[in-house]
């Protein structure tokens, strides 16, 4: 499964690379570099990003779902009991 970003948040990565570069190598990138950069990190780093991001969503899950029987508990055949 490859990441596949939208137009917009891939142009204002490719700018945040650039100046990334800029200000801290004192290397000015292109827009073709830096589209190489950032589809090797999506290739190689994003994986493990979207894993640990998935993970994490799971594990909030698991939590909300454990938590639906003592939030969505009715105690059963209190009718007699609040009289």
């Amino acid at each position: 499964m490859s990441i596949k970003l939208n137009q917009e948040t891939e142009e204002r990565l490719l700018s945040s690379l650039q100046r990334y570069c800029m200000q801290n190598f004192d290397e000015e990138v292109g827009v073709l570099k830096a589209r190489l950069l950032l589809d090797f990190c999506l290739r190689e780093i994003g994986p493990s990003i979207y894993n640990q991001a998935v993970q994490d969503a799971q594990a909030v899950m698991q939590e909300k779902i454990a938590e639906v029987d003592t939030n969505c508990y009715e105690t059963e055949f209190a009718y007699w009991q609040k009289k």
